[in-house]
């Protein structure tokens, strides 16, 4: 493996402030960086599979874009506005984007070196090419010149700048290619013109062209390249090269003025495309003059041009992940239906016979699916209501909601249109669902609704009962077999009365503050957790047992942190699974030595959040949609829910908690620098929890 290539990350730079901030947390944003770099950690393992390998590398790509359009354009704000702000630990905007700079390139040189060395020439041993124009045959050039004269030219269209042309504005995340170009009869004073040739979207990027023995693929980049003096006629190409832009798509909204949130959202998401500019991508091969052309053009630092010795955009790479090569891919699984859900009965009757905990992937989505489908077409019920957050573009969920409420259902549901990226998404689930008769809700003024959350009510013989779905995840089937997420249905009085007020919080103008079982943010949830915490404090100087064990995706807030700070320095045990970001310094002595942080990145994407305390020996365990963050425990509405069946909770600490701990191969720990290591154990030893919980699924 390269991991060697992946350089520690070390917060040493800090202006001082006088705060113990500044010495006691990591810089959020080097956090992510170093949940990134795990992820292209995982692309270059060779154990992997190859397509699996450049999956990993597709999603590094990806994260990278989002990080560019939401954080790195905040602090470029924050630069322009407030450039003496400093984050919690200490960083000025400018410093910050100093460092992400310049802890991104060696990484992203790790990444295109591990595809142009390992993986693409691993794939060309099955056959897969992707072959540079120039080494095609006669036979094969005329193939792409057909292809090209057909369906690329007629949608090619060249923007030139120059004083009666200025430099057009170039849509986000977009494949370019930039040509200098002079007139073919040139006076030698004559400056070369620059133009902007966009790439078109509605064309793959890999194009197919026929070969012996295997699959052959050209970049679209090069076939446009090699036929670029056609849209230029009467003029010679003295330069063609590829380069992409990232611009600032993080929208804001002002809701207090936005009479009609649906309006509002849509138009922000059309602006989106045209944000200012953050990242400029360039081949290795553009002239330093075009170079510098666009970056002053784009009003750009050096720092924010990053230059790549091969295909720019990986992602559209993965049409290579569409072959059929089994062998090249991760095993396949089909998720278990648990025994809890017994055949020839409905759902209802098995919710009511026991609380029933489901571990996705690893167990089937298909009851969550089957909960919504049969209280639509169960006479005996009167009522839905739910929260929907991510619900993906073809949504079995959604279609069940509109078939409950053709079907005479009362049916509510908060679509939350502020989920990031998902907007576009979930405005077209609205406008079908209110079409279909739905009341729907987007949510409360200042707040998203981040909580999963389901209530069905059913008529029974001698009263109403309320069956409740409770998750960690989004009612999203498709990433419900890619992210491990919990879920839990219920039909205990006290977790529907709960749910009932809560969506009458979330739908009318409920001031509830008290709820029997949830913890619900903004209105408990960070009160709640600090008593817990404390409470371990309490229990550890009595003597009764004590510790904490948690895991959950992020952990920046800086009042939970120092709650766990003071939870250590008095001697509580802390062990916390956190995927991604982690603000917290483990291992400081007098401060933070009994807290352990660890990190799982493997084939599925941990995302549940689960939440243990030993409380003196009566543990309590609570599963939820929030994690520690600011913005899931003041400016989210989340929903954290208590296990409270004893056998349910022995599952969740012995199936998922304690065995995390054992993970020796996908467990990366977290240092007191900031840096992650990997334990070092001999190939007999090694225990993976994804792939031991996947053993019952696995085909074949």
């Amino acid at each position: 493996m390269e991991t060697a290539a992946l350089p520690a990350l070390i917060t040493t730079e800090r202006k001082s402030t006088g705060s113990l901030a500044e010495h006691t947390l990591l810089n959020r944003e080097l956090s992510w960086i170093e949940f990134n770099s795990r992820v292209l950690d995982e692309a270059l393992d060779p154990s992997q599979p190859l397509l699996e390998r450049l999956k990993f590398l597709s999603i590094f790509s990806t994260n990278l874009d989002e990080f560019f359009m939401v954080r790195v354009s905040g602090l470029v704000e924050q630069h322009e506005a407030n450039p003496l702000m400093l984050s919690p630990d200490g960083f000025s905007p400018a410093a910050q984007l100093r460092r992400i700079s310049e802890r991104l390139r060696p990484l992203l040189e790790v990444q295109t070196r591990c595809l142009t060395k390992q993986i693409l020439p691993g794939l060309e041993e099955y056959g897969i090419r992707i072959v540079p124009y120039g080494k095609l045959n006669k036979d094969q050039k005329a193939e792409l010149k057909v292809f090209f004269n057909e369906r690329i030219f007629p949608v090619l269209t060249p923007l030139s700048v120059d004083p009666s042309h200025p430099f057009p504005s170039i849509s986000n995340i977009s494949l370019n290619l930039g040509t200098l170009v002079v007139p073919e009869i040139n006076n030698d004073d004559e400056e070369p013109r620059f133009a902007r040739v966009k790439l078109p979207p509605n064309v793959p990027r890999l194009i197919p062209v026929t070969c012996e023995g295997g699959h052959c693929f050209v970049l679209l980049e090069e076939i446009v390249a090699a036929h670029i003096e056609s849209l230029f006629p009467g003029m010679h190409v003295l330069e063609c090269q590829p380069f992409r832009i990232t611009r600032d798509a993080d929208i804001e909204l002002v809701e207090d003025e936005a009479g009609d949130l649906l309006k509002t959202v849509e138009q922000q998401l059309r602006q989106r495309r045209f944000g200012f500019y953050v990242r400029l991508e360039v081949s290795s091969g553009m002239s330093p003059q075009m170079v510098k052309s666009l970056r002053q053009w784009m009003e750009l630092e050096e720092q924010d041009v990053y230059t790549f010795d091969g295909p720019l955009n990986i992602p559209d790479l993965m049409t290579l992940y569409k072959l059929d090569l089994p062998e090249l891919k991760d095993q396949p699984f089909t998720p278990v239906t648990p025994a809890t859900i017994r055949a020839g009965e409905t759902i209802f009757d098995s919710i009511r016979h026991q609380d029933i905990l489901l571990h996705h992937p690893y167990e089937s989505f298909a009851p969550v699916v089957e909960f919504l489908r049969a209280a639509g077409r169960d006479p005996h019920v009167l009522a839905i209501k739910q929260t929907l957050y991510r619900a993906g573009k073809d949504s079995p969920i959604v279609e069940a909601l509109i078939e409950a409420a053709e079907n005479g259902k009362q049916v509510a549901v908060l679509v939350e249109l502020k989920a990031r990226f998902d907007e576009e998404n979930n405005i077209n689930w609205a406008k079908r669902l209110e079409k279909a008769g739905v009341h729907v809700v987007y949510g409360l003024v200042g707040l998203k609704t981040h909580a999963k959350v389901t209530l069905v009510v059913r008529q029974e013989p001698n009263a109403l009962r309320r069956y409740v779905h409770l998750g960690t995840g989004n009612y999203n089937p498709a990433t419900s077999r890619i992210y491990t997420d919990l879920g839990l249905f219920t039909c205990h009085d006290d977790y529907g009365k709960d749910v009932s007020e809560l969506f009458n919080f979330l739908t009318g103008y409920s001031k509830q503050i008290r709820y029997r079982k949830l913890l619900v943010a903004p209105v408990n949830l960070r009160q709640s957790f600090t008593e817990m915490i404390r409470r371990e404090i309490a229990h550890h100087r009595a003597g009764r047992p004590a510790g904490i064990m948690a895991k959950f995706n992020s952990f920046t807030d800086a009042g939970m942190i120092e709650e766990m700070y003071n939870a250590s320095r008095e001697g509580v045990p802390i062990d916390l699974i956190v995927r991604g970001i982690c603000c917290l310094r483990p291992g400081w002595p007098g401060r933070s030595e009994n807290i352990r942080v660890g990190s799982l990145v493997g084939r599925f994407l941990e995302h549940s959040r689960i939440y243990r305390f030993l409380n003196g020996g009566d543990e309590v365990i609570y599963l939820g949609s929030a994690d520690l963050m600011n913005r899931n425990l003041d400016r989210r509405v989340e929903v954290i829910f208590p296990i409270e069946d004893p056998r349910l909770k022995e599952r969740i600490t012995h199936e998922i908690l304690e065995p995390s701990l054992k993970d020796n191969v996908k467990m990366r720990w977290l240092q007191m620098d900031g840096s992650y290591t990997r334990p070092r154990v001999a190939d007999d030893k090694k225990f993976s929890l994804q792939e031991h919980l996947l053993e019952p699924a696995l085909i074949g």
